[in-house]
């Protein structure tokens, strides 16, 4: 899953790099990719010192992450959460203590009716997880995000599945649990599990009144491979929705995404610290990503 097209961005002030060696070391498996930094030569839109650490790429139990030191304009918060699904109770236990260690339960540890072993803990960075044993996909992710439409969004959560799985490959619906007469709005999504180009991903609505939505402080990344499938995803994923900065848009349904070529890797993490900056400039003046336009900006840096 180390190369999973779609990767969960994590935007924090600035704690990226404090996030990423927790993680690291809580979940199987983890390792840092990569890290890039903000330019030395020019101010860069979050305020942070130049030559500060900008973004580190990581990996946990095959799942990728990026967390981004974006400054203080966004805070994470439990519409996207992650489901963290192990083989035995005792592998949940730790991993909830071990999040919740500085961080809030959101739902006690617990029986519950669907998982013996459940529980949904807000980590000491904000990052909301659901920690349960059972339930994987054969095959499936480890780790899967979990969109939760509530609010103004509440009701749309199988419209975004469906959307979604008619936009990228290898996807498709694996079950979808509905609300009856009792529970809630009746035929609401419960719960539904989706598969989009390989990841697993989760989906609910919640008719309770959680005071919060989707923001920029949790996104997903499409990693594409060229041109053609920046336009595609960009254009798909943006119709009704809002177009941002540097290939960050937010979709009909107030999801962020961002549209990036795999060959930004490259031009973030140079040892050529002239090239770096220049490509990263001219994606600053980007909205949609210009593959050719900010490789030639690499290739041939000012001086």
């Amino acid at each position: 899953m180390s190369d999973a097209r779609i990767a969960p961005c994590l935007w924090f002030d600035d704690q990226a790099e404090e996030a990423a060696r927790f993680y690291t070391q809580t979940f199987p498996e983890g390792r840092i990719r990569g890290l890039a930094k903000f330019p030395e030569s020019f101010d860069n839109p979050s305020g942070k010192p130049p030559g500060s650490v900008m973004t580190v790429d990581f990996e946990v139990a095959g799942q990728r992450f990026t967390a981004l030191n974006g400054g203080p304009h966004f805070t994470i918060n439990p519409s996207i959460s992650f489901f963290a699904f192990n083989d035995s109770a005792e592998e949940t236990d730790r991993l909830y203590a071990a999040l919740a260690e500085g961080g809030e339960a959101l739902m006690p540890l617990d029986d519950y009716p669907w998982s013996e072993r459940y529980g949904w803990v807000k980590d000491r960075f904000g990052v909301s997880w659901q920690v349960m044993t059972g339930h994987r996909r054969q095959e499936g992710s480890v780790i899967a995000p979990c969109l939760m439409f509530a609010g103004e969004e509440h009701g749309r959560a199988e419209e975004a599945i469906q959307t979604y799985i008619g936009l990228f490959p290898q996807s498709g619906v694996h079950s979808i649990a509905r609300y009856g007469a009792e529970e809630g709005p009746e035929g609401t999504v419960k719960h539904g599990r989706f598969v989009l180009a390989g990841q697993d991903l989760v989906a609910m609505d919640s008719h309770i009144d959680h005071g919060f939505t989707f923001n920029e402080a949790v996104s997903l990344q499409v990693m594409c491979k060229d041109q053609a499938e920046v336009d595609h995803y960009w254009e798909a994923l943006s119709e009704e929705g809002q177009e941002g900065p540097c290939g960050w848009l937010k979709d009909r349904f107030g999801v962020s995404w961002q549209v990036v070529p795999t060959a930004a890797a490259q031009w973030m993490t140079s040892d050529d610290a002239a090239a770096g900056e220049a490509a990263f400039q001219a994606m600053l003046k980007m909205k949609k990503i210009d593959i050719a336009a900010v490789q030639s900006a690499f290739e041939n840096p000012p001086g």
